[in-house]
Formats: structure tokens, C-alpha cells, sequence
């Protein structure tokens, strides 16, 4: 298969890019820096020439709640085009679970947005909705430090490895369009409290961690199972 892999250069995007290749199959490594611009529409047309699949793992630049929207509509928008006007037989994105479940969240409402994007566009498409990366889990813990205190809500987290998403990212891009969306998460539920213990142990830091029913994850209130797939 020929697959274009849009937004190569981040954390999935590198390693799919790397694994769809170690598979057998033609990869377009398609970013920035090749030329490949999703808000203005340049050079997306050339990447998908020929292509079977379309991989989106873009990422917005900024999380300001105008900017994220902004960047997720208008990219969306101009690869669904282009892919209409390529013929491209499957759209493939990578998504966050729980997603419509978190209105308050800015970064969120552009993901929903995304996602109906691609639903309404009439392509043949798969989301992959995926828990927390494991990698980003110090840096979820340092956002919710106030001097020698961590306070997390009362949620739970299921942190999953960037490898496992490119995997499944990688599978589906192969497989036929679910026309649907498929949750993928780590091998562990677990509650925020242990997620930043286990955050301050590794880096031998010395805090307290207090669980606490007001804490926001990056803005947003949480629900015990907001962030967790359902089974």
C-alpha cells in the first residue's frame, strides 16, 4: 500500500512513519519541513498523489482554545479535500479517548470538531481514539504542582506507550474503514494519585500528592472515567 503519513515529524508520526516502512509499505513522510503546509493547503496535494490511505497524527502548535480550533478545522478541512480530490480509499486519525465527554477542555472541543470533520466528509475513514501517552505523564504531574504540593483530581488515568499507538495507528491504516471510531489504552488503569507518585519517584523528587475533587486536568473537570476506555 502507498500511505501518507501527515504530521511525520512528531512523537507518533516518526515511528509510524518507521514502521509502516519496516512493513513493506510505501510511506510519504509528510511535515513542514518536506513542504507540506495543512493550514494553507500547499504541497498536500502532492503527498497524497497515488495514495491508498491517509494518515492524520498532526498536532496543533498552540493549545490557546482560538488557536487549537483554528488549527484543527482548517487542517482537517483542506485534507479531507485534497483526499476527496486524490481518491483516497481511507482516512485515518488519531484522536483522544473520552474526547466528547470533556466540553470545558478547548483542546478537546477542537478535537470533536476534527473528528466530525472527517465523519461528514464522505470519505471512508477510521479514529483511533487513544488514552494518555505514558511519555507526557511527568509532564501531566509538573502542570498540576504548586510548590511542594501535586494536586490531582479524583479520576482515573490509563496511561499507554507511544509504540502500542503507532501499532495500532499502523493497523488500522491497513485494515478496512471501520467508518467508526476504536479506543486503544494502556494495560493499567490507574488513579492520578499513583500516576504522580509514580511521576515523583522515578525523578526522586520529594512532594506531597493530595487527592483533590477540584483539581482540573489542563483546564478541564474530570469525571472517574473521563479519560479511561470503557472496558
Amino acid at each position: 500500500m502507498k500511505i501518507a503519513v501527515i504530521g511525520a515529524s512528531g512523537l507518533i508520526g516518526t515511528k509510524l512513519v518507521e514502521q509502516l516502512g519496516a512493513d513493506g509499505h510505501e510511506v510519504v513522510a509528510a511535515s513542514r519541513n518536506t513542504g507540506v503546509d495543512v493550514l494553507t493547503g500547499e504541497g498536500i496535494a502532492d503527498a497524497l498523489n497515488g495514495a491508498d490511505a491517509l494518515v492524520d497524527v498532526v498536532n496543533s502548535p498552540s493549545f490557546e482554545d482560538a488557536a487549537v480550533m483554528n488549527f484543527f478545522t482548517t487542517s482537517t478541512n483542506n485534507l479531507t479535500a485534497a483526499a476527496q480530490d486524490a481518491g483516497v480509499g481511507h482516512y485515518v486519525a488519531l484522536s483522544i479517548v473520552g474526547v466528547d465527554g470533556l466540553p470545558d477542555s478547548g483542546y478537546m472541543r477542537a478535537k470533536v470538531s476534527q473528528e466530525k470533520v472527517i465523519r461528514e466528509s464522505g470519505l471512508p475513514y477510521t479514529i483511533v481514539r487513544a488514552t494518555q501517552f505514558a511519555e507526557f505523564t511527568d509532564q501531566i504531574t509538573d502542570s498540576m504542582t504548586d510548590d511542594d504540593q501535586v494536586r490531582v483530581p479524583d479520576a482515573l488515568i490509563q496511561p499507554i506507550e507511544a509504540a502500542q499507538v503507532v501499532e495500532e495507528v499502523a493497523r488500522a491504516a491497513v485494515a478496512p474503514p471501520l467508518n467508526d471510531f476504536v479506543n486503544v489504552g494502556g494495560p493499567q488503569k490507574i488513579s492520578f494519585e499513583q500516576m504522580a507518585n509514580d511521576s515523583l519517584t522515578r525523578r526522586g523528587e520529594s512532594k506531597t500528592v493530595v487527592v483533590d475533587p477540584n483539581a482540573e486536568y489542563f483546564g478541564t473537570a474530570l469525571e472517574q472515567r473521563s479519560l479511561v476506555t470503557p472496558v
